[in-house]
């Protein structure tokens, strides 16, 4: 179906080209893994197979892309829109129209399919991907996980015979990533449909796939072999290689069948976590069902001001009273229009904490997170942020307490250049110069200084504006799906960042679906549901109990409260 001939993609004003001579065979009805670190050329290869590469990138394509028979060097990607549906790294940059429903049949009437036929499908994919109670939604008013299942869906409707997806679960919960990776299983076996996916959360994909094609060696075969000398891999192997288990598992259940004398091994012992767990408030003991949220925060800038960070002095942890908590939410509501977002909220977080809100899309945690920084206000309710009101604060006063790491990242960056964004955090920190650029080189090494942000992978995207509000060392710092498209070695390189501002007094708040995050890093977990709290406690007694946001070693050994594979190496030391 899908046959690379000796390709190699060199991009304009590049020395060296992105993917060198790919050889390889994808047959039909096959679903293959693209693994390997950010900026590797996953979305290159992909790009590749649908024609983007090199008709809409630019670029020099060597060797031969042939999709169907079609050759895509001389089919550009509208004569191979019969054949080959896309949904990239960025949803929103997918969307032509403006209602969910209206963005599922597009697809199918620019192929020009009957109507009815077109009702039926569009029927089915509401269905399969839970986009019901959506159908008449303005996209714009979708949550980020949301947004993502509508473009997934919309690829789906006509039918295409090879599916090509860069990042497909990034934005979705736990359960939703479920649902949408069965879909595409299904599509598999049932249709014989053949799908190309990247993807960094190896731990919720891995075990679907039929073949892993690792980068930049394009090396492919089976996952377990692939696995095994994979330089990224998900926790289940970690621990596997951890303990000497042959053949490696792909599976929590594989890995629970051979985990009996592990969890004997470790009975005696205590996880070493290091956490200082936070307040714990009661959970409401009814779960409602979920409501839509408002958008996702978009830029405001005031008087010279960013409300995500920028133009601020060098601050550090706050030097108010350390009693009393850096954040405190009280019943607060957020409505807008028939919209309840948010309803009786009470949260506090002190200095030093991270505390991660976690709960399916549309489950207000990005609301919650607009209200901390004065981008949306309360509908009733109280909340203050060192002591400030941030809806009525001077931006310019504001930002010298919180910074926010928005979940599109582009929104935080202007500049031309790397090199310029850098300058740019140093200048508006009050921090040396390079202080920036030395984030972004730990965060995401090669990185080069002269890149547009645009040409960037998501991924180096992300760390690149991490990066930039990082660099100003807010005392409060919000970041909205901060693991988005970074892989394994980056987000660990995060953490170890992040711990390191909390040890200073820095408190974070975290909205992540990234489970394994919230067990590397969180103090305190809080479950957002319909938007209000339902949880709220210590990571190991909030996960633990909970199977869906419960982290892969949790699963493997559970009752015990271990969490990471980090946890367990250090036990068995």
């Amino acid at each position: 179906m899908i046959c690379f001939e000796n390709v190699s993609v060199t991009y304009d004003g590049e020395a060296e080209p992105t993917l060198k001579d790919v050889d390889l065979t994808v047959p039909e009805g096959e679903l293959v893994l693209l693994v390997g670190p950010s900026g590797v050329g996953k979305s290159t290869l992909l790009g590749a197979v649908s024609g983007l590469v090199p008709h809409f990138t630019g670029g020099t394509l060597h060797g031969r892309v042939t999709v169907g028979g079609r050759d895509t060097r001389t089919h550009p990607p509208r004569e191979l829109a019969d054949l080959v549906g896309t949904v990239g790294q960025d949803p929103l940059s997918h969307f032509v129209t403006d209602i969910v429903e209206d963005e599922l049949a597009y697809g199918m009437e620019s192929l020009g399919l009957a109507p009815a036929v077109m009702r039926r499908r569009v029927e089915e994919t509401l269905d399969l991907l839970g986009l019901a109670e959506l159908r008449d939604r303005p996209i714009a008013t979708l949550s980020g996980g949301q947004q993502q299942r509508v473009a997934i869906g919309s690829v789906l409707t006509p039918h295409p015979k090879v599916l090509v997806l860069d990042e497909p679960t990034s934005a979705l919960d736990p359960s939703a990533a479920e649902d949408v990776l069965a879909v595409l299983q299904r599509l598999v076996h049932d249709l014989g449909t053949t799908v190309l996916m990247a993807e960094h959360r190896l731990e919720r994909v891995v075990q679907y796939a039929d073949q892993v094609l690792l980068l930049p060696e394009a090396t492919m075969g089976p996952p377990a072999d692939i696995m095994a000398l994979s330089p990224v891999h998900p926790p289940v192997v970690s621990l596997g290689r951890a303990v000497g288990w042959d053949p490696l598992p792909l599976t929590v259940r594989d890995a629970r069948r051979r985990a009996a004398p592990l969890r004997a091994r470790l009975a005696d012992r205590t996880p070493a976590s290091g956490r200082i767990p936070g307040p714990v408030s009661p959970p409401d003991p009814v779960c409602p069902p979920p409501l839509s949220p408002l958008p996702s925060p978009v830029p405001a800038r005031t008087g010279g001001f960013s409300l995500f960070g920028r133009r601020r002095p060098r601050t550090g942890p706050a030097a108010a009273d350390p009693a009393a908590p850096l954040v405190s939410i009280e019943r607060l509501a957020v409505r807008r229009g028939r919209v309840e977002a948010l309803r009786r909220v009470d949260l506090e977080v002190r200095a030093g904490q991270t505390v991660a809100l976690m709960g399916r899309n549309g489950a207000g945690k990005s609301t919650l997170l607009g209200t901390l920084v004065g981008m949306i206000a309360p509908t009733s309710g109280e909340v203050r942020v060192a002591g400030l009101v941030p809806h009525t604060t001077d931006p310019g006063a504001l930002i010298r307490q919180v910074g926010l790491v928005p979940q599109e990242p582009r929104d935080l960056l202007y500049a031309d250049t790397v090199a310029a964004e850098c300058a740019a955090a140093d200048e508006d920190a009050g921090a040396a110069p390079g202080s920036c650029r030395a984030l972004v080189s730990e965060l995401l090494p090669g990185v080069a200084d002269s890149t547009h942000p645009r040409d960037l992978s998501e991924g180096q995207r992300l760390a690149l504006a991490l990066s930039v509000v990082l660099t100003a060392r807010p005392p409060l710092l919000l970041l909205d799906e901060p693991t988005r498209g970074l892989d394994y070695a980056a987000k660990a390189r995060l953490v170890t960042h992040l711990r390191a501002l909390a040890a200073e007094g820095h408190a974070i708040v975290l909205a992540t679906h990234d489970v394994e995050l919230a067990a590397e890093l969180a103090d305190r977990v809080v479950i957002v549901a319909g938007g209000e709290v339902v949880a709220d406690g210590p990571t190991a007694e909030v996960v633990v109990s909970s199977p869906a946001f419960s982290p892969q070693v949790a699963k493997i050994l559970a009752p015990e409260p271990w969490l990471t594979v980090e946890q367990v190496e250090e036990a068995l030391r």
